[in-house]
């Protein structure tokens, strides 16, 4: 039988800086290689945010944001034999194809397809559609859409016991600041870290550092209220830059006895960035870029990498997304990684408006949306 066109419901951002708009949309059957989804939950994003807002690229509207979601596979596309209707999927915003070098590699997740598609206006790939106009999907995703659809390249499937109003954090922010510190800092046992900024991401990279074995788990952040939920991810110190009259960096070095083995930057400022190389011992110690910005340029003088400082960074933590996923999947049902602690507020797609301006004044860690109240 035919696949039909699927009229449902979506938040459209139409323009930037704009709140979004709850439209009835018209979303296309899969085509060959494609998978058709049902988001049953999806959580909103910092890259959402600054997409929305600070993003210098006009032309990427009118879109559905949204790249943190699950669902439920609705219909597939020919071609495609790794998903069957019904299966519980998590969409992935950096596909891999599996064929190209960079999939082969195990030093990388990155994928030239993906980088090929990047490069692309990314109506070319989407079968989502509002008032006759078509609608571009955020990171190829579009999750603020009940349907959407995706390559099968960009979906990996989960195991059917996961819930999906909770392991859809695993999309983006919490797979970017655990694996962070497991992948690509490589925290080692009996270590001592620094994690600035406390949003999901930062959280998530203080629950990797403990994960590894640090023994000292420092948490940095300008807001307060952030100390007692880095508590719970297993920070043992927290430091408010607004409370010290010199550079944190200085700060951090007076209370380790010379810098941090491991520092991990998840805000994305580039003066962050650079304090938090600073913030390193000299000799061994190793910043990782978490936080994302592509507004300025990021500076140091030559000698402190020359001491033997080691600046690098990553994206989506490290992890290729069909086998990561699933396993931090696993993680969470053994009770080996926490996912709850992140949801600070539950919501319907309705309401997204809400959910933006309480991320905007630093009111909420993760919103978690659904399309229908439970």
């Amino acid at each position: 039988m035919a696949l039909m066109v699927i009229k449902c419901k979506a938040a459209v951002a139409w323009e930037s800086s704009k709140p979004l708009v709850i439209e009835e949309i018209e979303v296309a059957p899969p085509q060959a290689n494609e998978v058709r989804i049902k988001i049953v939950a999806t959580s909103l994003c910092h890259s959402d945010l600054y997409f929305l807002y600070e993003s210098l690229d006009k032309s990427l509207f009118p879109t559905i944001l949204g790249h943190e979601g699950a669902g439920i596979v609705e219909s597939v596309g020919l071609g495609v034999t790794e998903f069957q209707p019904g299966d519980k999927v998590i969409p992935l915003f950096l596909l891999q194809c599996g064929e190209c070098r960079f999939c082969k590699s195990p030093k990388t997740n990155r994928c030239e397809e993906a980088m090929k598609r990047h490069a692309q206006k990314s109506t070319e790939h989407s079968r989502l559609t509002c008032k006759g106009q078509k609608l571009q999907q955020f990171m190829g995703t579009g999750t603020f859409s009940e349907y959407t659809v995706m390559n099968q390249m960009a979906v990996v499937k989960i195991d059917p016991a996961a819930p999906l109003d909770k392991v859809c954090l695993l999309g983006c922010g919490v797979c970017t600041g655990y694996g962070a510190a497991v992948n690509t800092a490589k925290v080692e046992p009996g270590s001592t870290c620094a994690v600035f900024g406390l949003g999901a991401v930062g959280l998530a990279a203080v629950m990797g550092c403990k994960a590894a074995g640090a023994k000292r788990i420092i948490a940095v952040d300008i807001n307060p209220d952030k100390f007692e939920k880095a508590k719970v991810f297993g920070a043992t110190d927290f430091v408010n830059p607004k409370d010290h009259n010199k550079p944190i960096s200085q700060v951090l070095m007076e209370m380790t006895g010379g810098g941090v083995d491991y520092s991990l930057e998840c805000i994305g400022n580039v003066e962050c960035m650079r304090s938090a190389l600073e913030s390193c011992v000299a000799g061994w110690g190793v910043s990782v870029i978490v936080g994302w910005t592509d507004l300025h340029d990021v500076a140091t003088r030559p000698i402190n990498l020359m001491l033997g400082r080691t600046w690098t960074g990553c994206l989506f933590g490290g992890f290729k997304g069909k086998g990561g996923i699933p396993r931090m999947v696993k993680a969470y049902l053994d009770k080996k990684v926490m996912l709850d602690e992140f949801i600070t507020h539950n919501m319907t797609v309705d309401q997204v408006n809400d959910a933006i301006e309480l991320l905007k004044n630093g009111k909420s860690i993760r919103t978690v949306m659904r399309f229908s109240p439970q």
